[in-house]
């Protein structure tokens, strides 16, 4: 038998750089598939048969008296003052107080433990939406209560149904991009569907199987879910959507970034048709609205505050125009300002898991409560930096994206963008963390000349919100169009006034300068070049008006002319050249002098 030989430090040839990449990736192109395979891949598409599906209710909205006594213009007047714009049909209106809603007297009693004083904008008019049993897309910021927009009335569609039998799945599925969101609308969940008598679960990857495997298979009415392991649980019958007839898809602007697509349409496949579907995100690109398109039948468009890109107004927009290199010297007098206020927590983005790492290390190094969280964290890791960070141990947390949405703290005083975000979008949701309902907060963003591609997106944003424009991001859009304008003049080969070559542009600046071309055509145009400008007194023009070269040109002898010319403007200088040629400038140094340097020179010189 032949031993194989293993070289150390490898395991395989793989190892070495033969075969199969390690992690399912092709060595150039898309992935192979052979290690992780195709996410939800054991999942067929079901073909439904509604006639055989058993009916179910879904509109037990009774609009209150008040709210019907309510005029068209009173209507619209509410919906201006919270900015409120509607799309679709049969909208019905919005509700102001609390009891305009029904819901049930449990349900009521937490709200009032809560404290809270009016419904926001999206719960006066998305509740009255998802009671009627239509479809619906909320677009509101972050921390504007969409949370409680649909789960309450999740819980009252709960009501109406059929009990759980054993083997059944969850009747609400709520779809979030991260386990931190997740995790913060089953807390939420968990408090209304007690009063209830539901029961809730979330399930998400990172964490042991077992305890969420086990809640499936006792029944829940809610499941709040990640799609990676619900895809999971799916494929390995752990549970089933069958009974699902109220879907939400929480963030979905953000499943869309994060990949999730494919999983949510797998997903979504093993769901019946005629179910009611709940959209939620923070902004409304072309993406989201095509997967509303998929997904939901006329439904009903609501969107809070300005249709276009926008940000919670309550928060302070401050942005800093600097480089790379400034960054940690400006992020520590800020935090030394920030750290002497009585509410100090404060939330520190960075790109990439790398530079959490060091930020976090060098901040904790120098005596900084400081604490980092990315996507290689643990999840018991994480759940610990986020509770000490919640009750204010380390009023400090450095974190990557994954913790910009679904991070649900309600004191964040102050945002810093150390690194600014690849879209505008993922901006609004890292400063979002901050002034959560209707709190106020600060956002300080660090933006470099790196940036530039986001600065007419992040002035648009800030106009929106009413914020002061830093001169810097103005001044920087006007160097891009400067540099934008030199790059055309440099290129623009084969155009009036161009340069046939990038070596013909070569040799000419090695003539005339790097501003020759311009220069020259400007003063041509201008009759810089004239006879008359050239005798201004300096040697070449007294030359050239002196010697009548123009004369000369003129009745046909250009060589002549130039000949005289040029022996009347340098005949003296060309003698005193050749003089000095046939003089020795140099005298070379005595036979045997010492050398000048320190390392051995020849005893003599030739003379």
């Amino acid at each position: 038998p032949t031993a194989t030989i293993t070289m150390p430090g490898y395991s395989s040839d793989r190892d070495r750089g033969f075969g199969v990449p390690r992690f399912g990736g092709s060595r150039s192109g898309p992935l192979s598939g052979k290690k992780f395979g195709n996410p939800g891949e054991k999942l067929t598409k079901k073909k439904w048969n509604l006639d055989e599906l058993p009916k179910f209710e879904k509109n037990f909205y009774q609009e209150h008296p008040d709210v019907a006594r309510r005029t068209a213009q009173e209507v619209e007047q509410y919906r201006s003052s919270k900015e409120v714009t509607v799309r679709g049909h049969n909208c019905p209106k919005p509700i102001i107080n609390f009891y305009e809603a029904n819901f049930p007297a449990n349900v009521m009693e937490v709200i009032q433990r809560q404290n809270f004083t009016e419904p926001t904008a999206i719960q006066a008019q998305g509740w009255p939406v998802a009671l009627s049993g239509l479809d619906m897309v909320g677009v509101a910021q972050t921390g504007s209560g969409k949370t409680l927009s649909y789960l309450l009335p999740a819980i009252v569609h709960i009501n109406h149904q059929p009990f759980l039998e054993r083997g059944d799945g969850p009747i609400c599925l709520v779809l979030a991009p991260t386990r931190e969101l997740a995790q913060q609308v089953q807390q939420v969940a968990a408090e209304y569907s007690r009063a209830c008598r539901l029961k809730s679960t979330c399930i998400y990857g990172g964490a042991p199987k077992g305890p969420q495997i086990r809640d499936l298979e006792r029944g829940v009415e809610i499941c709040i879910a990640t799609p990676g392991r619900l895809i999971d649980f799916l494929e390995a019958g752990k549970t089933n959507l069958r009974r699902c007839t109220y879907l939400v898809l929480d963030e979905a602007d953000r499943m869309l970034d994060m990949g999730f697509e494919p999983q949510i349409r797998k997903i979504v496949d093993q769901i019946r048709p005629d179910r009611q579907t709940l959209m939620w995100s923070a902004t409304w690109p072309k993406e989201v609205r095509q997967l509303a398109e998929d997904f939901l039948k006329e439904y009903v468009h609501i969107n809070i505050g300005a249709l276009e890109l926008s940000a919670n107004h309550n928060i302070l927009q401050i942005v800093d125009v600097c480089h790379d290199v400034e960054k940690d010297d400006k992020l520590i007098r800020l935090m030394e300002e920030i750290m002497s206020e009585k509410e100090n927590k404060t939330i520190v983005f960075v790109e990439t898991k790398r530079r959490c790492d060091d930020l976090t290390r060098k901040m904790r190094r120098d005596g900084w409560p400081a604490m980092g969280i990315h996507g290689d964290k643990s999840q018991q890791e994480r759940d610990w930096v986020l509770n000490e960070f919640k009750h204010g141990k380390a009023p400090i947390l450095i974190a990557t994206d994954v913790a910009s949405r679904g991070l649900d703290v309600e004191d964040v005083k102050f945002v810093i963008n150390y690194d600014y975000p690849n879209s505008s979008e993922d901006y609004i949701h890292r400063i979002g963390r901050t002034a959560r309902s209707t709190k106020t907060g600060t956002a300080y963003t660090f933006f470099t000349p790196n940036n530039i591609k986001q600065v007419n997106d992040l002035i648009s944003v800030l106009r929106e919100a009413n914020q002061a424009i830093n001169p810097k991001l103005l001044q920087l859009i006007e160097d891009r169009g400067r540099s934008r304008g030199d790059r055309r003049d440099r290129y623009s080969a084969g155009k009036r006034g161009g340069f046939s070559s990038f070596r013909e542009r070569e040799n000419f600046e090695r003539t005339y300068g790097p501003l020759g071309k311009r220069d020259f055509g400007a003063k041509t145009q201008n009759g810089a070049y004239s006879a008359q400008s050239f005798s201004n007194g300096t040697p070449f023009g007294n030359g050239f008006a002196a010697a009548g070269m123009q004369a000369g040109f003129r009745a046909g002898n250009p060589a002549g002319a130039y000949q005289n010319g040029y022996e009347q403007q340098y005949g003296s200088n060309i003698a005193n050249m050749h003089n000095g040629m046939n003089q020795q400038q140099y005298a070379y140094p005595a036979t045997g002098a010492a050398p000048m340097i320190g390392y051995p020179m020849p005893t003599s010189y030739s003379q």
